[in-house]
C-alpha cells in the first residue's frame, strides 16, 4: 500500500499563500490553494488549485476534506474588513474543524494597538484604538477561544509590514519606483525604525507552524531582521543599485486627501499611527524554538530587485 502524502490546504494565493505553498512542497506535502477564480496560471503542475468561496462554511468543510492543516492566508478587500473579515475567518473556522484539521492563521500586529517604548512580543496586551485594530483583536481572541474550548488545533503567525518577491501592494510602491527612477514614497515620519518581515520568511514560518506540534495553541513572531527606518531601506535599495534613489514623504494629511477619492487611502489614515512611531517587533520566540533565522535584509533586497525586474 503506497503512503499518501498529506494534505495541506492553504486560503488565498497572495504572496503569503505562495511562500507557505512553496515551503510546503520542500517538505513534501500534497498542496490545495483556494481562491475565487480558481486560476492555476503561474503555479506548479503538482499542485491543486481551486475555486472557492471562504465565506461559505459547506465549501470550506468541501474544500477541507480530509486536511492535515489549513492555512488562512485569505483577506477580504481592506475596505471591507470591518464589514467581512471575521465572518470570513468564522467560515474557515467552522469548515476545518469540521474535519478536525489544524489551523494555522497569518496574522499582523494590529491587535496591538499604538506602539510603547519596548518591542511588541506574543504576550504584549491588546489594546487596538482603530476600527481595523479592533477587527483583528476580535479575530485573534475568537480564535484563542476555539482553540482552548476543544474546538480545533490553532496557531497564529503574526508578521509586521512585509514586502518580497510576490507582493503586488507595498513592493511596486518601493522597489519600482526605486528600479522606474520614480520618487518613492515614505509613510509619515521617515526616521522612526520599523521592524518589516521578509513575505517568503512569513510563509516559511507559517509552513513550520503547520507542521508542528509544538507550534500549536500558541502565538508567534514571524522572524525578522531588526527595525531600519524608511530612509534606511531606501539607502540600502540605493546601494544595491548603486543610484540615488529619489524619496518624498506622504504625510498623513496628504493620506487623509487621498483617501476622499481612493478607498485604500482612506483606511490607511487610521494606521498612519506605525509610521509616526517607532513601531518595533521581537521574534526571538520563533528563532530559539524552531531555529530559523530572518533573510539578512540585503539578500532580501537582492532577491527583491530580481523579482520585480522580471516580473513588473
Amino acid at each position: 500500500m503506497v503512503n499518501q502524502k498529506e494534505l495541506h490546504v492553504i486560503f488565498g494565493t497572495g504572496p503569503l499563500g505562495k511562500w507557505t505553498m512553496r515551503e510546503l512542497l520542500k517538505l513534501n506535502k500534497k498542496v490545495r490553494l483556494v481562491n475565487r477564480s480558481g486560476n492555476k496560471k503561474g503555479f506548479p503542475d503538482e499542485v491543486e488549485v481551486v475555486a472557492g468561496n471562504a465565506f461559505d462554511t459547506k465549501k470550506v468543510v468541501e474544500l477541507t476534506k480530509g486536511a492535515t492543516a489549513v492555512y488562512q492566508c485569505a483577506q477580504p478587500a481592506y475596505h471591507d474588513w470591518v464589514k467581512s473579515f471575521l465572518s470570513m475567518q468564522q467560515s474557515i473556522v467552522e469548515g476545518t474543524a469540521a474535519n478536525e484539521a489544524r489551523l494555522i492563521v497569518a496574522e499582523n500586529l494590529y491587535m496591538y494597538g499604538m506602539p510603547t517604548n519596548v518591542p511588541f512580543i506574543e504576550t504584549t496586551t491588546y489594546n487596538a484604538h482603530t476600527r481595523k485594530g479592533q477587527v483583528r483583536q476580535d479575530m485573534t481572541e475568537a480564535l484563542e477561544l476555539a482553540h482552548n474550548a476543544g474546538k480545533l488545533s490553532i496557531a497564529r503567525v503574526r508578521g509586521s509590514d512585509f514586502w518580497g518577491p510576490d507582493d503586488f501592494s507595498a513592493t511596486p510602491f518601493i522597489f519600482g519606483s526605486a528600479l522606474t527612477g520614480k520618487r518613492a514614497s515614505i509613510l509619515g515620519n521617515k526616521h522612526k525604525p520599523h521592524t518589516f518581515t521578509y513575505a517568503p520568511d512569513f510563509g516559511k514560518a507559517l509552513a513550520i507552524a503547520g507542521t508542528n506540534d509544538i507550534a500549536l495553541g500558541q502565538i508567534w513572531h514571524v522572524p525578522s531582521n531588526p527595525p531600519i527606518t524608511q530612509i534606511q531601506l531606501m539607502n540600502l535599495i540605493a546601494a544595491e543599485l548603486d543610484i540615488h534613489v529619489k524619496t518624498r514623504v506622504a504625510s498623513t494629511r496628504l493620506i487623509r486627501l487621498l483617501g476622499l477619492f481612493n478607498p485604500v487611502m482612506r483606511e490607511m489614515v487610521e494606521m498612519m499611527y506605525q509610521w509616526n512611531h517607532p513601531f518595533v517587533m521581537d521574534s526571538s520566540k520563533f528563532e530559539k524554538t524552531f531555529g530559523m533565522k530572518a533573510t539578512s535584509v540585503n539578500e532580501a533586497i537582492n532577491n527583491t530587485l530580481s523579482w520585480y525586474r522580471e516580473h513588473m
